[in-house]
């Protein structure tokens, strides 16, 4: 009997011996836990994108508390969250401006002629590798759902070969800017409506013979807007979004319909996707 108790005191003993350690240890090396880092966690979407440019919302969270970010850091949450951080930290909250992911592209399987039939891995990344994807546009969306995969916001749709992004369920997270390979997925303000819906720097005659609705530079858009908001390179008009006041000559005046007006782009592509 004595073989078997003695055995079991001496590991009860040495856990017992370990355990007042790690007690002691806890209190002389313990870090003073930031309050104010659990009270932004509760008020923090926890998304954990990475849009902030921090590891998660728990890294945004310990940036705010230390002073390193700014109230209004948190895209997914907008106004709503960056008023939260600023009455936890005592601060202003500043101006936030919201704003949604747009893929500067038209040219859907009617739209836009292709060069060969893809048949491979349903990748954009991998498909552009292939004489720069199946269309004739080096600059188009090939269709492929990479931006669908990543975007965990319900976003995202691929219809008739080409992607389409709902402006309500979109967070600005940048992850299908970021994963796009054709780079045609920008940032644009959530209240500017005119939109350049095309990103070819290939000259117009060329745009002309793969594409019904690409940009074919003829500058009428430069030439009417009376904000002077069109800036004209590379082959392709561009809106300054400062200058930008929502007229929408521009969009009355695109010959190929190329500029769109957002909002009713919304209501559009809404129906396509529903049908």
């Amino acid at each position: 009997m004595m073989n078997i108790i003695k055995p079991v005191l001496i590991l009860g003993g040495i856990g017992l011996l370990f355990g007042s350690l790690l007690s002691i240890a806890s209190k002389i090396f313990a870090v003073e836990l930031n309050q104010n880092v659990e009270k932004l966690l509760r008020v923090l979407p926890g998304a954990n994108c990475g849009a902030c440019g921090y590891p998660g919302c728990e890294g945004l969270a310990k940036a705010l508390s230390e002073g390193k970010a700014e109230p209004n850091s948190c895209v997914v949450g907008g106004q709503k969250v960056a008023n939260a951080v600023s009455e936890i930290l005592g601060v202003n909250a500043g101006e936030f401006e919201k704003k949604v992911a747009v893929v500067l592209c038209q040219g859907d399987c009617e739209k836009a002629k292709e060069k060969y039939i893809y048949q491979g891995l349903e990748d954009c990344r991998v498909q552009t590798t292939l004489a720069d994807g199946k269309k004739e546009c080096s600059f188009g969306c090939l269709g492929c759902g990479t931006c669908f995969d990543v975007c965990a916001f319900d976003a995202i749709t691929i219809v008739n070969g080409i992607a389409i992004i709902d402006r309500e369920k979109c967070t600005a997270c940048k992850k299908c800017v970021e994963v796009c390979p054709k780079h045609i997925i920008e940032l644009v303000p959530y209240d500017n409506k005119a939109i350049v819906k095309c990103k070819s720097e290939d000259p117009g005659k060329l745009v002309r013979s793969y594409c019904q609705i690409g940009c074919i530079g003829c500058k009428i858009c430069v030439k009417n807007c009376p904000e002077d908001a069109f800036t004209f390179e590379n082959n392709l008009a561009k809106i300054d979004y400062d200058k930008c006041t929502n007229c929408m000559v521009c969009v009355e005046k695109c010959p190929t319909k190329s500029i769109v007006d957002a909002t009713k782009q919304d209501l559009i592509e809404s129906n396509i996707i529903a049908s």
